[in-house]
């Protein structure tokens, strides 16, 4: 197998729940070898989320965990000890970056700042992932995703014209800020590599989130205008089929011929009540209930392929046992089987992209503390008396 892009880089990662370990999982599943520091007898308290295998609550079987910390080692280290302190400071002499996303408050008061680490490694990249972000007012801020997208603005736009905002399931605001982080960390690291030095990279999972909308700040720049919530009737919508869901979007008279070619209905373009988009969107539950009966006893693969033919910008929506089965993602291979000793073998989502010359390679997600032995005796050189010793103490 040919060497991956970051093969050589080493990180520690003192990350938890999902920003942190998402652009963790980033570098180590390109070949970075990334180092978990957990706590002592529990770990990155993602271990403790579902879903889980079989629907039975253990720290080793946790779905989102083991997603997002594919190829990682683990090592347990007790931060609040003041040997656990000076045994971060040794590693990050060995280390090319840290990432970390705790309060903004928390590695000052350990003297982890990165004033300290800097001195201990010039050359360090330091990525912190917060909140807000480490200065200003909300910089305390505790929060969770709903804050995130009610405070960015972008949840004042989702949702039906006539109802409350209404946000998307799953935490999308914190994989966002964690893409962001690894690209920062990237950047940060080709530029010491390039002649610079290394330094400290700040990101704010609020404004992270906030620009990947950023029309609607932009709209009331320029013209000072408020959009209003367009809900999932604009254009259409997304209706029922015979085995799922399919979304429409006709918004020119050409696309409104193609459905009524796809329905083979040819009579309702000769309906003057039909005739313009206005008057459509005037008799939309008549529309709607047109296309819905149509559908009933449609699937969704065949409506989506009849559609492509007429040139009918048309969505599938498939469920994730549906997903599964696509066949682009089939022929590229996009799922990868990866094999745990406490789950067995199972599906996870694979590269997000892919390097024509070194490749993607996801290995297992790591038991807790696994590599203990491998990094306090092998690469610190305790001995095993002193490894007995830091258990003994609580310090690993």
């Amino acid at each position: 197998m040919k060497e991956q892009a970051l093969a050589g880089m080493r990180v520690l990662d003192l990350t938890h729940y999902i920003a942190g370990p998402y652009c963790t999982k980033m570098l180590s599943d390109y070949g970075a070898e990334v180092v978990k520091i957990e706590k002592p007898g529990l770990g990155d308290a993602a271990r403790s989320l579902g879903p889980f295998l079989n629907d039975e609550p253990h720290p080793e079987k946790s779905g989102l965990f083991l997603y997002l910390n594919t190829s990682k080692k683990s090592i347990t280290l007790n931060l609040k000890s003041a040997t656990g302190v000076s045994i971060i400071k040794k590693l990050v002499k060995q280390a090319d970056i840290l990432v970390e996303n705790f309060s903004p408050r928390v590695m000052p008061s350990l003297g982890l700042d990165y004033k300290t680490l800097k001195k201990i490694n010039p050359g360090l990249v330091m990525t912190s992932i917060s909140n807000f972000g480490q200065t200003g007012p909300y910089r305390d801020f505790r929060a969770t995703d709903l804050n995130i997208w009610g405070l960015s603005g972008i949840l004042y736009e989702c949702g039906e014209p006539n109802r409350e905002p209404l946000k998307m399931g799953n935490n999308v605001s914190e994989y966002v800020a964690g893409l962001y982080a690894a690209l920062t960390t990237l950047s940060a690291l080709y530029y010491r590599d390039e002649g610079g030095v290394g330094q400290h990279i700040d990101v704010s999972i609020w404004e992270a989130f906030h620009t990947m909308q950023p029309s609607m700040t932009l709209v009331y720049s320029y013209a000072g205008f408020i959009r209003k919530r367009a809900g999932v009737r604009f254009p259409w919508g997304i209706l029922p089929c015979k085995d799922g869901y399919v979304g429409f979007f006709f918004p020119t008279q050409v696309h409104w011929e193609s459905l009524c070619a796809l329905m083979e209905m040819p009579e309702l373009r000769e309906k003057p009540e039909y005739e313009t988009p206005m008057m459509r969107e005037e008799r939309r539950e008549e529309v709607t209930a047109i296309i819905v009966s149509w559908l009933k006893d449609k699937r969704m693969d065949d409506v989506f392929h009849a559609a492509q033919e007429l040139r009918l910008p048309l969505t599938t929506v498939p469920n994730p046992e549906q997903l599964l089965d696509t066949p682009q993602h089939k022929e590229r291979k996009y799922f990868v089987d990866i094999d745990h000793p406490e789950t067995g073998k199972l599906t996870y989502p694979g590269a997000p992209f892919r390097l024509s010359e070194t490749p993607w390679q996801a290995g297992r997600a790591p038991l807790l503390g696994e590599h203990n032995r491998e990094f306090y005796c092998k690469r610190l050189g305790y001995s095993k008396d002193d490894f007995v010793k830091l258990k003994e103490e609580g310090v690993i």
